[in-house]
């Protein structure tokens, strides 16, 4: 098997990720379906109640952090899975149900949104820390970008299939399309058995647990910065819904399917991007600052785009790079972070990356209304440069970071270039003796099984 795929080898992580490709397909059919009929049936294409809608399904990512983190160090991950998967497929088949009785109100959406977004807040910490219950060690970080990768495929297929769906029979049934979608990963975890996994260190019963969380970033410099730059750009980058709808209908004056379509051509770069993380060795932190203004160079495009054609180019230099940074942040945070603490850290990095779009939509949707979709593309843009000026401050701050010139060899030995492609920490980096050999922090209390796992990495590494 490809190094791009080796943590497929383990058999309970190969059921997992069909169960889920599955349930992805089906949460992006309705995730279109809602952008849609809230866009164009439910009001008058006002960005805005598209922006309330996004916000209330991902503003409980923020207000339940401390207590979603905490469920996903202390319980069962497997059954709370099985639990939050089967509300949020109920919740689906009941809107798809209003919506084919003719009885949907712009109100009622709310509801399920807001419904949906508690669901899915108390189950993303448990879905992305269960990963290392199924694959461990140097394969970690693979198994976390190829679910990036999962859900960029779906994200591929789900919004075109779903743009040709409404057209055909109608938003409703694509609910209850999604509904059934969930039982794919019902079943994949009814046959992942609880022998096989990796024996998780619970958090005890004890005084300050909810807190104890931000008290661990708090303590790591460079979590901290990964946070701030996936909260810039979480909260006024990655509103993609916004940006592809408006500029969908507004700019070119598209039907559902063409909507589907540009969503599906962005998501072709998002699994690009994913596959690209996973062919790496292991997620490094220097690799998110990089991205963030490839994002907000690709965003600059995609405001200035002439024509349809053009933006199209853009949106997957966009998913692209924002999938390279939130696959690397997101792998860098798990394989660096106490296993005893990981549920409450990737709680609240949830909350950072999600939490922080109910504050950016409603400001970029009126900003699509009053100013034009470009310009909340442009805001976009902004965040992608002030992200990528906040990390490369403290690289070079913080870290003592300089780009060292390498002599290069182009043309045989005719020319010689040197060009500065290193990035290399000196003597003042504060983190010196906190960062090992492959970029793990050395302060994690981590098991014997990961500890001997980076100590033969990092032989490795010297070696090399």
């Amino acid at each position: 098997m490809s190094a791009v795929f080796r943590s497929l080898a383990t058999i309970d992580y190969r059921i997992w990720f069909a169960g889920a490709l599955v349930s992805n397909v089906g949460t992006w059919m309705q995730r279109t379906a809602q952008d849609w009929i809230v866009l164009t049936e439910l009001s008058d294409h006002d960005a805005v109640a598209l922006g309330i809608t996004t916000a209330l399904q991902l503003g409980p990512q923020l207000l339940l952090v401390p207590l979603s983190g905490l469920i996903a160090d202390r319980f069962d991950r497997r059954r709370t899975l099985m639990l939050t998967q089967l509300a949020m497929g109920l919740l689906g088949a009941a809107l798809g149900a209003i919506v084919l009785a003719g009885v949907a109100q712009l109100w009622i959406v709310y509801v399920f949104a807001l419904l949906l977004g508690i669901a899915s807040a108390i189950d993303a910490p448990v879905r992305q820390t269960f990963v290392s219950e199924l694959v461990t060690g140097p394969n970690l970080g693979n198994a976390v970008a190829l679910n990036s990768a999962s859900f960029n495929a779906a994200r591929t297929i789900g919004p075109a299939v779903a743009g040709l769906l409404v057209v055909a029979v109608g938003a409703g049934w694509v609910f209850l399309i999604n509904a059934v979608s969930f039982v794919a990963v019902l079943v994949s975890l009814r046959f992942i058995r609880p022998s096989r996994l990796v024996p998780v260190t619970r958090a005890p019963r004890s005084k300050g647990q909810l807190l104890e969380g931000f008290r661990y970033v708090r303590g790591r410099p460079d979590l901290l910065v990964i946070f701030v730059i996936v909260f810039v750009i979480g909260t006024f980058g990655f509103n993609y819904a916004i940006f592809t709808s408006t500029m969908a209908t507004v700019e070119f004056g598209l039907d559902s399917a063409g909507f589907g379509l540009l969503t599906s051509i962005m998501a072709v770069g998002s699994v690009a991007g994913a596959l690209l993380s996973a062919s790496r060795d292991k997620p490094r932190g220097r690799l998110v600052v990089t991205a963030s203004l490839g994002f907000g160079l690709s965003a600059l495009a995609a405001a200035l785009s002439p024509g349809y054609a053009f933006f199209a180019m853009a949106l997957v230099a966009i998913g692209f790079a924002g999938q390279v940074l939130m696959t690397t942040a997101n792998g860098t945070v798990q394989t660096t972070t106490d296993p005893a603490m990981r549920g409450r850290v990737m709680a609240l990095y949830m909350a950072i990356f999600m939490g922080g779009t109910p504050i950016g939509a409603p400001v970029l949707g009126a900003v699509a209304n009053t100013l034009g979709p470009r310009w909340a593309l442009g805001v976009a843009a902004l965040a992608g440069v002030v992200a990528f000026v906040i990390g490369a401050v403290w690289l070079v701050v913080y870290r003592d970071a300089r780009l060292r010139w390498v002599e290069r060899v182009a043309g045989g030995a005719a020319l010689r270039l040197r060009v500065p492609l290193r990035l290399e920490f000196g003597p003042g980096d504060r983190m010196r003796d906190q960062v090992t050999a492959t970029g793990s922090f050395s302060g994690v209390a981590a098991s014997e099984e990961l500890r001997e796992d980076l100590e033969t990495e990092e032989a490795d590494a010297r070696r090399a």
